[in-house]
């Protein structure tokens, strides 16, 4: 009988202490640079040096991905709206991104809305495709 108890005891534990540890990080953003041709820039050495910053200046990491994309890091993680601006030889661009709290069973963010200006950008699900020339 007391192990019937410990081990109710400990499942019950168990299920309440899961909960407490969810989190849902923003969905990631990535991005693929293209000429006018749907030649990607990073593959055929146009871009090769790039940055992004938020409108407070700080810099954004980018990880470029094998296939020649580029995936924005720690983005997204607030409510509201925030600014970023683009930078490269090529072209200069401004793009915000709209976030808001996760509405779950876990705590988190979502992003909402990406918003470019001054750039051609298509939503190839699962990726931006960004026209540069």
């Amino acid at each position: 009988m007391l192990k019937k108890i410990f081990f109710f005891f400990s499942i019950t534990l168990l299920l309440l202490s899961c909960g407490d540890d969810c989190y849902n990080a923003p969905q990631q953003i990535v991005f693929e640079f293209v000429d006018s041709n749907d030649e990607n820039l990073i593959t055929n050495g146009t871009l090769n040096t790039f940055s992004i910053s938020d409108e407070n200046q700080i810099g954004v990491q980018l990880t470029k991905t094998d296939d020649d994309k580029v995936v924005l890091e720690n983005v997204g993680a607030y409510n509201g709206t925030k600014n970023y601006t683009f930078y490269s030889a090529v072209k200069i661009f401004d793009f915000s991104i709209e976030s808001s709290e996760f509405k779950g069973g876990c705590d988190g963010y979502q992003i909402s809305k990406l918003t470019f200006k001054n750039v051609v950008a298509t939503d190839e699900k699962g990726f931006y495709k960004i026209v540069l020339e």
